[in-house]
């Protein structure tokens, strides 16, 4: 393998394999740039049909379904004469010329936003369409694997070249999510891909034009001394243990990218780490069985490859459940990306990599354990790979749609390993029968066994780690869980904090509490927006959370409609349960209507308008946060408002930075020119921000906002405010903070978040670790300046909120020092 050189292929008449190695470089590629488009196509799909579990599955399921098709499709066509590489360089070339068509392809589905129906079967409907857009250039990917093989013989070249794919998809995971889509775009990540196709099209011609395809006698020598799967065993066996093989680890895959993002924190940068070890370990796995092929029976190695994944899943599930969740260190130890990539990189091989290994050895042996001598090795690789395929996308969408929002991650973990171990015991079986061994069953007995034992031995998933999630260790005994629950899109906690507060979590992070601090800020997105608007008739809230931001729009006497779009069905009757007092029952006021469905889609879909448009997302790293904090999305918004209308957005300023809230403030507000700033401090010191939105400048007349606050009808109001310490209009409108005029020199560099790049969700991924808030904050303060054209009413409220700005500013430095 390793004397192919220039010379010799040469030399006319040469064999492809000869050229082994440089047809492993090129299906490398092929493999980086098909990582690269998954990764870009799954951004695109966060736009076209939202960013939820639905989503994910499609994704994987399309993909799956096209790799499938395709490998089972090539081998039928007649296109045996034509040599291989010049298949793979026309499959190559297509492949890129349909990737540059889902640039344009996929936003334009999109829009049946305008049409299609809300809720889960809105969300089945919008991802089938999706999905069925992928089909062609992902039927093409599947077709090159089949196209390969027809130029290599043997079941080990069959799994190196299937080893080097997956090598090349590591490569374009890390490229893509740290590089590409960091600096970039999704157009800019496609073009370069759509260049390694077209690279790895011309160089295969140049390939074919030097080398002769093996001749049809040895399309399948056979490279091993076993007998022939006849005499070992029904061929299907091999089919439906590969076939469970592909099932489980797909099935795995999904299970532990959401319990390793609750651990390492749901950003981009942590899902590139999980996939890119997951990958790792199917390419080592294959590499390293395609090396023993030739020395070990196939369907018996086979088999115990899948008892041997069995066992490591259910080390996966103690890693993830009993031991690293417990590591103590201190997230935010270090500000430093790369620190924190190292341990989550460590924590992440430690988990993934050892059933990783043996899924991806588990190829080669099939391969072998599959192989006729006098079958096309077309036909061979099409069918291991497409079983493996189809059970990815069963193992995949089942989990990720069912298994685990009804018997949760423990007992998924539990399915999973039995899939896995029935697999091998498939494979087994008949070798028991043929050879009658003693020892080959009780070494499978006693490996059944304990099999079984581990299973039943998987914890459930930390109470703290649902709750916490990556700050578990440091939060560890502050609190006392109440309640957890895994739903289809995210996981959410209620626990009760040492000095009594309750505080609600989605996806290991505190959104919502009793806390003074949050209480002021919930309230704050609705009670500024409807003091200011004055009469509010009509209001959309995204995101149900606590539902005390909702639950404030209640108190309101002329508020007829409370729309609240929420992704999981789990958290408003949950957070009624033990937020009822808070959030004023909203969940069951009569003005009020819950929509199920991805915030993007409701606010693009309905025909409604409103008054007030509050939102309240998840902090901005978590993936797919981010498309509700961009430009397109908020000119939807716009788009929504009522004459006089005005939309609130939560900023974060705590585990953030200045570069991250400025992208955030200046997406806003180039949307919202007359947008204000308002800050909801923690004992004076900086902690998060309410921004303010309207269609047309505004002056804050005191005078009439404190006389409806005084009257009867807004009772509920001024109460529901002194409950946050703001027993005044003076005291609600002292927090504000800044207009864009002011902040305009700020924010002279700041990086606009679009849909076309989602920026703004790599730069608050590489902030996790910050504890800027105050220092962030203290940036915002130095360009304040006494808004006199925005304030008006009589001396006496003036002076009492001039004092009360006096005072403020006399903390903060100013932009000259």
């Amino acid at each position: 393998m390793s004397s192919a050189g220039p010379a010799a292929i040469d030399e006319a008449g040469s064999s492809v394999g000869r050229a082994l190695p440089y047809v492993l470089v090129l299906f490398s590629a092929s493999g980086c740039a098909a990582l690269i488009y998954e990764i870009v196509w799954y951004q695109l799909l966060q736009i076209a049909i939202g960013s939820t579990a639905v989503s994910l599955g499609f994704l994987l399921a399309a993909f799956m379904a096209g790799l499938c098709i395709g490998s089972l499709a090539l081998p039928r066509l007649a296109i045996g004469s034509i040599h291989p590489l010049r298949i793979y360089a026309a499959i190559e070339f297509l492949i890129a010329v349909l990737a540059l068509g889902e640039l344009f392809l996929i936003p334009l589905i999109g829009r049946a936003y305008l049409a299609g129906p809300s809720g889960f079967a809105g969300m089945l409907l919008r991802g089938a369409v999706c999905a069925i857009s992928l089909l062609p250039p992902t039927i093409l990917m599947g077709a090159s694997l089949p196209a390969l093989a027809r130029a290599v013989s043997g079941a080990a070249r069959w799994g190196l070249l299937y080893g080097a794919n997956t090598v090349g998809a590591v490569f374009g995971c890390l490229f893509a999510g740290f590089y590409l889509l960091r600096i970039y775009d999704v157009n800019v990540a496609s073009y370069a891909a759509i260049a390694l196709n077209v690279a790895v099209a011309i160089v295969s011609l140049w390939l074919a034009a030097r080398t002769r395809p093996h001749p049809a006698s040895d399309l399948s020598a056979p490279e091993i001394a076993f007998p022939a799967p006849s005499e070992t065993g029904p061929r299907w066996t091999v089919y439906v243990a590969i076939f469970l093989s592909g099932a489980s680890a797909l099935g795995g895959e999904v299970v532990w990218t959401r319990a390793m993002g609750l651990m390492l924190g749901a950003t981009v940068y942590a899902f590139s780490i999980i996939l890119a070890v997951f990958l790792a370990g199917l390419a080592l796995g294959t590499a390293a069985a395609s090396s023993m092929v030739r020395r070990l029976d196939p369907r018996l190695a086979l088999g115990w490859c899948q008892m041997l994944a069995a066992a490591s899943i259910a080390w996966t599930a103690y890693a993830i459940a009993d031991a690293l969740p417990y590591w103590p260190i201190n997230p935010q130890l270090s500000t430093s990306a790369v620190f924190t990539f190292q341990i989550d990189l460590v924590r992440t091989v430690l988990a993934i990599l050892p059933p990783a290994l043996f899924w991806g050895a588990s190829f080669p042996f099939a391969f072998a354990a599959a192989v006729k001598r006098d079958e096309d090795s077309a036909a061979t690789v099409a069918g291991i790979y497409a079983a493996n395929t189809a059970g990815a996308i069963m193992g995949g969408l089942a989990v990720s749609l069912l298994a685990i929002p009804l018997i949760g991650t423990q007992n998924s973990e539990r399915a999973l390993l039995a899939l896995s171990a029935i697999g091998g015991l498939i494979v087994l079986m008949p070798l028991m029968e043929r050879a009658r061994s003693q020892r080959l069953e009780f070494a499978a007995g006693v490996a059944a066994g304990l099999i079984a034992l581990a299973a039943w031995g998987i914890d459930k998933i930390p109470d703290e780690l649902i709750a916490y999630g990556r700050r578990m260790a440091a939060m560890h005994g502050m609190s006392h869980v109440l309640y957890t629950a895994e739903g289809r899109n995210t996981s959410i906690a209620i626990s009760r904090w040492n000095d009594g507060s309750l505080q609600f979590h989605v996806a290991g992070k505190v959104e919502a509490s009793t806390e003074s601090y949050d209480m002021r800020l919930q309230r704050m997105l609705a009670h500024l927006p409807a003091l200011i608007h004055g009469d509010p008739r009509s209001v959309l809230v995204v995101g149900f959370g606590g539902g005390i931001t909702a639950g404030a729009f209640t108190t309101y006497p002329g508020v007829k409609r409370i729309v609240i779009c929420e992704l999981e069905p789990l958290i408003p009757p949950v957070s009624t349960r033990y937020f009822g007092k808070q959030n004023y029952n909203v969940m069951n006021d009569k003005r009020a209507q819950i929509v199920y469905d991805d915030a993007r889609h409701f606010v693009a879909a309905t025909p409604e308008k409103f008054d007030i448009i509050t939102s309240d997302p998840i902090h901005p790293f978590v993936k797919g946060s981010a498309t509700l904090y961009s430009l397109e999305y908020f000119e939807t918004v716009k788009r929504h408002l009522n004459p006089g209308g005005i939309v609130t957005q939560w900023v974060p300023l705590y585990e953030s930075d200045a570069t991250t809230v400025k992208s955030e403030i200046a997406t806003f507000f180039a949307v919202f020119p007359y947008g204000t700033v308002w800050a909801n401090n923690l004992n004076g010191h900086g902690y998060d921000l309410v921004l303010v939105g309207q269609l047309q400048p505004q002056s804050f007349d005191l005078d009439k906002i404190q006389a409806r606050l005084d009257s009867s009808d807004y009772k509920l109001v001024a109460k529901s405010l002194a409950d946050t310490d703001a027993n005044s209009a003076t005291d609600l409108f002292s927090t504000y903070t800044a207009s864009k005029a002011a902040l305009e020199p700020w924010l002279k560099d700041a990086a606009i978040n679009h849909d076309s790049d989602l920026k703004l969700q790599y730069l608050a991924g590489l902030a996790l670790n910050h504890a800027e808030e105050d220092t962030i904050y203290g940036e915002i303060m130095r360009y304040w300046k006494q808004p006199k054209d925005i304030f008006t009413g009589s001396r006496q409220h003036l002076d009492a909120l001039f004092t009360a700005f006096g005072d403020l500013a006399k903390q903060q430095p100013t932009a000259s020092d």
